[in-house]
């Protein structure tokens, strides 16, 4: 498969950070996300696994930015459903302690291409891996003329059996990602359609908001 004509980056979060993430004006990467937590601000439920975040913040550093951690960039995935999702949904990983499934969980969406320029602009570095960004063995690139060095068969595919490595593809940006730049957020059930537009009551930005089913396992 080559490259998508407009290739879109999506992050996972459950829907009670929402309101924090609007009032930041944006996500944070897990370094500042841990600062804030061990001085006592509440920053919502967390569901990825806390060894692999601890990993991304002290031992996996980028080849294209040899100072840089992953743990210092806020991660992204290229395509919703990801396998991460997956083991959110089974809850039975022994290094996830988040064990209420998939059903509170978001999907925010952006453009990749406008999320490059605005780090650009803002002196702010970017990567994407060719795998998961929390193993020791992943590749990564800075130059979007690499996009296709992705496995963008395996990061589409719905059926990933044999493909685990490549849909596990990530786009990591340094320090933070604006709020202006979610251009969409997919739910899963009318009933978290209803918090999040109860969250953007409070936002400036308000992306569109889609029940999308097939974004979920």
């Amino acid at each position: 498969m080559t490259v998508p004509a407009a290739p879109k980056i999506y992050h996972i979060v459950h829907v009670d950070r929402l309101p924090s993430i609007i009032a930041e004006g944006g996500l944070l990467c897990d370094a500042e996300i841990v600062r804030r937590q061990a001085a006592g601000q509440a920053m919502g439920t967390t569901i990825g696994m806390s060894d692999i975040k601890q990993r991304r913040l002290t031992r996996l550093m980028l080849d294209s930015h040899p100072d840089l951690f992953v743990g210092q960039c806020v991660p992204f995935y290229f395509c919703p459903r990801s396998i991460m999702l997956y083991l959110i949904q089974r809850a039975n990983h022994e290094e996830l302690t988040y064990r209420g499934g998939q059903g509170p969980i978001v999907h925010l969406e952006a453009d990749l291409a406008d999320t490059v320029a605005w780090a650009d602009g803002n002196a702010l570095r970017w990567a994407f891996t060719l795998s998961n960004a929390g193993a020791f063995y992943f590749e990564d690139r800075a130059d979007l003329a690499q996009l296709g060095e992705i496995d963008w068969d395996a990061v589409q595919a719905r059926v990933w059996r044999g493909k685990k490595e490549g849909k596990q593809a990530e786009f990591l940006v340094e320090q933070s990602f604006p709020w202006g730049l979610a251009s969409r957020i997919g739910v899963g059930s009318q009933q978290v359609y209803g918090q999040v537009r109860a969250a953007l009551q409070a936002a400036g930005h308000k992306p569109h908001v889609e029940i999308k089913p097939d974004w979920y396992y």
